[in-house]
């Protein structure tokens, strides 16, 4: 069921991710992801990261990675995750796996620190984060505005344990 990406997911990453971005504030993206633009987003981040995608009877049902937290080479040790479910997929463990898998194959690499950022509130995402030993480390007001409104985001954060 969890299987690394390929680019032929693209379309299916992006019409669950492009769902989030139309109406949820759980990415601060706002513009729908061009397919070519998700294409291009596998590629890179799948080339030095772990991308995995949960598929069941050939649907990819959630995808979950880990990309670069900043730019800056002191960081190179630091990842950012990030778990989307297909909407009416929630809550049947899909979430759970991915995150059991991402920080399996995360071991194997020389990630020192997970960085979860997340739009807050949200119950779900930080409950998951907390269950895998994610931390909250930061709360910032009003940093993004979406649907004509404030929100606020949260940082969490995990050493990995070798």
């Amino acid at each position: 069921m969890i299987r690394p990406v390929s680019l032929s997911d693209a379309a299916a990453i992006r019409g669950i991710y492009n769902y989030y971005i139309e109406r949820t504030a759980v990415t601060f993206e706002e513009i729908p992801v061009s397919l070519d633009e998700m294409e291009r987003r596998i590629r890179r981040i799948s080339a030095s990261y772990p991308w995995l995608v949960w598929e069941e009877a050939g649907d990819v049902l959630g995808y979950a990675y880990i990309h670069a937290w900043k730019d800056r080479s002191a960081y190179r040790f630091s990842g950012e995750d990030s778990i989307y479910v297909k909407q009416g997929y929630e809550r049947r463990g899909i979430g759970r796996s991915l995150m059991t898998a991402l920080l399996e194959e995360a071991e194997k690499t020389e990630m020192h620190a997970l960085i979860a950022i997340l739009c807050t509130p949200n119950e779900a995402s930080a409950t998951l984060h907390e269950e895998f030993g994610f931390k909250k480390c930061a709360h910032f007001s009003e940093v993004g505005f979406k649907f004509n409104r404030w929100l606020d985001v949260g940082y969490w954060e995990r050493l990995m344990i070798r």
